[in-house]
């Protein structure tokens, strides 16, 4: 399996079967963490955690504190692509595999500082 990244003509392939995503809160300075899993031409969300809580961020329903982190699973449907916003004005998208972690830009180089990355599972 393999992950596709791409913003406009620049786009990376991982080898990868899961993945981590996490960014700070831009006002509150929390961060925030999803894991995902590739299957069957989906990305799959397992998991995510909130490293603390402050205004506008309150843990959702049903979300386990460990060890100050809060752990839920976030009702929502396998989905055919992510697309997030990268931005100057905020920190960047962190991800992370089993062997690294990196800025998602690093794995784009050249992108445009107001671009949009789509992450999706690569076509067979």
């Amino acid at each position: 399996m393999s992950l596709c990244l791409a913003a406009g003509a620049i786009s990376a392939v991982l080898a990868v079967e899961s993945f981590t995503l996490s960014w700070m809160h831009s006002i509150e300075k929390i961060r925030w963490e999803e894991d995902w899993r590739i299957e069957s031409g989906a990305l799959v969300l397992t998991e995510a955690r909130i490293r603390g809580s402050g205004a506008g961020m309150e843990p959702p329903v049903g979300s386990v504190l460990k060890n100050g982190v809060w752990h839920y699973l976030p009702p929502l449907p396998p989905q055919t692509a992510l697309r997030l916003s990268h931005s100057p004005h905020v920190a960047g998208y962190m991800l992370c595999t089993t062997t690294v972690c990196l800025p998602l830009a690093d794995h784009l180089p050249g992108i445009d500082n107001n671009a949009v990355i789509e992450i999706r599972e690569c076509p067979r």
